[in-house]
């Protein structure tokens, strides 16, 4: 054998030594840390294929293409397991739908637990911000933002009015008339947004020419689902109208910083906060501010029209709640309500809670283990024990399932009915089985903001209409980064008399 076959061999004989010996101390060391920490081992989710999941795939992506991927997730958090281990396309994946597990990913445990690779899928539209963020990046970004949702921000309901009544104006003249309410949410929610983040809205309920703006975003927020879903591949991604529509979306807000560098906004004169003009003065990089802008224009926008969608929606289908939540509103005399107002209306409240219970935002989420780590629940064959969560591991967390757990919200817990929240017998306090914001650390910074906004439009659509009754089919699942309605929300409403 010639002396270079022999090196190249001794070569190869020490790497698979040397990597043989990796894996070996690697497994004492976990098996210490399973001990130390009293793990057991988690149900697996039954599959034939266990290393790339093709099988499961197929399952799970049937269950989306049909609009039952919540319904399925749910079934298999309360008949089978709520906590199971999965692998899938590569990826080590925990499930799980037990509240005390989210406690220790998003609070507890938090620097364990990250986004991952969300940089990656959603930079393109987004850049670097809150929502894209993790480490010292988010926490710079989040101390940029958190002043804008003040309690004096969030009750400044004048520009509000405006938009409702633009609103309003789109809603069909004749009673009765059949319409989706839900678009007309999605455009309302983009004009409030735009005015509350840039100083001026872009008033696309009543401006064709903002139609473009609004069909890009629409358009490169549709394709984001598909480069989360892609993960470590998404460099492989490929789509011109996307990019063609972030670039556009990028002109449009970067126009906006251009006129506040110039100090061409009126914002000043008129005393009225945006978020454009605060990032403006804490930061001088017009590309970092533009991120922070879309960011949040991401979470306002989107999670309020759809909360709206889903209210009228089920006050659509529940006449009983339509009739004492009108009492309510008969109480303030036909005033506008404002933000004290709002939150003394205890039944509104309750309405928003068990919607948002229902139809949470974002009814599925996902974190990944930065270092080795546990849960606290789920091993065992009680599955009361920790279970051990490796490095890279992904933590799928059912919202959606978790919003549905009997033992919290009784045997009932699958139907709406807000009066659940005011039971003075049996009070309510979900505690982290209520999830519609998120929380620990990253709590949403907008949810007082999203539920006055969101009550404020309710009162007043219920002060002009005196009856609703829906018209389209039941609720069928549009997962994109957040919740909607595939079929839309198809109602009729009846204006009151004079």
């Amino acid at each position: 054998m010639e002396p270079a076959q022999i090196a190249i061999g001794a070569l190869l004989t020490l790497i698979a030594s040397y990597a043989l010996v990796q894996r070996i101390l690697s497994w004492i060391r976990v098996s210490r840390f399973k001990r130390q920490h009293g793990c057991k081992p988690a149900p697996r989710y039954p599959q034939m294929d266990p290393i790339l999941g093709l099988d499961v795939f197929k399952t799970f992506k049937k269950s989306a293409v049909e609009h039952k991927a919540l319904e399925a997730m749910t079934q298999r958090s309360l008949t089978m397991h709520r906590t199971m281990t999965v692998s899938l396309m590569g990826q080590s994946l925990i499930m799980t739908a037990e509240p005390e597990n989210v406690k220790a990913v998003l609070a507890l445990n938090f620097d364990d637990f990250g986004i991952g690779k969300r940089m990656s899928a959603l930079g393109r539209l987004l850049g670097r911000g809150i929502f894209t963020a993790d480490g010292s990046h988010w926490k710079h970004s989040r101390a940029l933002i958190r002043p804008s949702f003040t309690r004096a921000q969030v009750a400044d309901l004048d520009s509000v009015e405006t938009h409702v009544q633009n609103l309003i104006k789109r809603f069909p003249e004749e009673d009765g008339t059949t319409f989706d309410i839900q678009p007309l949410f999605f455009n309302f929610t983009i004009d409030n947004s735009t005015e509350f983040l840039l100083g001026r809205s872009i008033n696309c309920q009543t401006d064709p020419a903002q139609s473009p703006f609004t069909e890009a975003w629409d358009y490169a927020e549709a394709c984001l689902p598909d480069r989360v879903r892609l993960g470590k591949l998404v460099f492989l991604w490929r789509n011109r109208k996307f990019d063609d529509a972030c670039d556009l979306v990028h002109r449009h807000v970067d126009s906006y910083i251009a006129e506040r560098t110039q100090g061409a906004t009126d914002d000043k004169k008129t005393n009225r906060y945006n978020l454009l003009s605060e990032l403006s003065e804490a930061c001088s990089d017009p590309v970092l501010v533009r991120n922070e802008l879309l960011n949040v224009l991401l979470a306002a926008r989107d999670t309020t029209a759809g909360m709206l969608s889903s209210v009228f929606y089920f006050l659509a289908r529940h006449p009983d709640v339509w009739r004492e939540l009108a009492a309510e509103v008969a109480q303030l005399d036909g005033r506008i309500p404002d933000h004290d107002a709002l939150k003394n209306m205890r039944f509104l409240r309750s309405v928003l809670d068990e919607t948002l219970r229902l139809h949470p935002p974002v009814p599925v989420n996902i974190r990944f283990a930065t270092r080795d780590t546990t849960l606290p629940l789920g091993g065992g064959a009680d599955g009361r024990s920790p279970i051990f969560v490796a490095k890279g591991t992904a933590i799928n967390y059912a919202v959606w399932a978790i919003h549905r757990l009997p033992e919290v919200y009784g045997a009932d817990a699958e139907v709406f009915r807000p009066a659940r929240w005011l039971d003075p017998a049996r009070p309510l306090r979900p505690g982290w089985a209520y999830l519609p914001f998120n929380g620990g650390p990253r709590i949403c910074l907008g949810q007082q903001s999203a539920l006055v906004e969101g009550g404020y439009v309710v009162v007043r659509l219920m002060q002009h209409f005196a009856r609703i009754e829906a018209t389209g089919g039941e609720f069928r699942e549009h997962l994109s980064l957040t919740l909607s309605h595939f079929d839309g929300v198809k109602i009729a409403l009846w204006r009151k008399g004079e």
